[in-house]
């Protein structure tokens, strides 16, 4: 491990900025389909930097809390911490601050649920979701609140409440998310296993668990239709997409192999984009 003048790129690295990105996505879509008549464009911009700030420090912080079980993985050893570019006290100062300044913007310009939001999505995802990764198979499945957070908060944003139509996006992204990091999982069981994570890898249990979650997908996911959020193009849209998305999840469960594995990973993040893309073009 060699030490030398940290980077800006080694900072911005630690935020993981495509996850950032697909947070911010999420977080547009939710103030979006929140909006009524007037699309407040100065308060969307504040909302984007302030749960962007957030999302960055959240996964700045994930990667000073893992960088020990980082060093064992192939796919993550060259991490600016494992491979000795920063120093972990720097990462946990720019971390927080970072992560301090998000929900600090947000309750100053966006409002205070949407900072709370932040907040608890915060604590979730570093006090809750990464100390259990290494001690239970259910982290899995309780990293997932925390990462269906963003629309809410977006929705949040705009109208200052929380209703069953931001629920319903919740539940959306919740449950796209259970399959989509079974097939990661799934590929990378000899890394996660050398770094010591205990989760769901590949396997007869694994399979019949991407099916379920692909199956109540597709009822949930025309949730905003039946809510009056959006149109008929949107719930065949949905439920179309729903059942490609299924079909590859089978898929991995009859056959076991990484290579369907990989299928179903590019597929969840086609999915995804797709849905959200149909609903904003389909709003009532």
């Amino acid at each position: 491990m060699s030490l030398q003048q940290p980077a800006i790129s080694d900072f911005v690295e630690l935020t993981k900025p495509r996850i950032t990105f697909l947070v911010l996505i999420t977080t547009v879509v939710g103030f979006y389909m929140a909006s009524r008549d007037r699309f407040n464009l100065l308060l969307l911009l504040h909302t984007v930097l302030g749960t962007g700030l957030v999302a960055s420090g959240a996964s700045a912080l994930n990667q000073y809390f893992e960088r020990d079980l980082d060093s064992r993985m192939l796919r993550t050893r060259n991490r600016p911490l494992p491979d000795g570019r920063l120093f972990a006290n720097d990462a946990l100062i720019f971390s927080s601050v970072v992560s301090a300044l998000g929900i600090a913007y947000l309750m100053v310009f966006v409002n205070g649920l949407t900072a709370a939001l932040g907040v608890a999505t915060l604590a979730g995802y570093i006090l809750v979701y990464t100390p259990l990764k290494t001690r239970t198979k259910l982290c899995t499945l309780i990293g997932a609140f925390p990462g269906a957070a963003p629309p809410v908060m977006g929705w949040t944003a705009a109208r200052g409440e929380i209703d069953a139509v931001a629920l319903s996006l919740f539940a959306i992204l919740f449950l796209w998310q259970m399959p989509h990091f079974f097939a990661i999982a799934w590929i990378f069981t000899d890394d996660y296993g050398r770094a010591g994570f205990s989760i769901h890898t590949s396997g007869e249990s694994t399979g019949r668990q991407i099916i379920f979650y692909c199956c109540a997908l597709i009822p949930v996911s025309v949730l905003p239709t039946f809510f009056g959020l959006t149109g008929m193009t949107y719930l065949f849209g949905a439920i179309l997409l729903g059942f490609v998305y299924l079909g590859y999840g089978i898929a991995v469960a009859l056959f076991r192999s990484n290579m369907y594995a990989h299928r179903l990973l590019r597929i969840s993040v086609l999915y995804l984009p797709a849905l959200l893309v149909l609903m904003m073009i389909d709003k009532m």
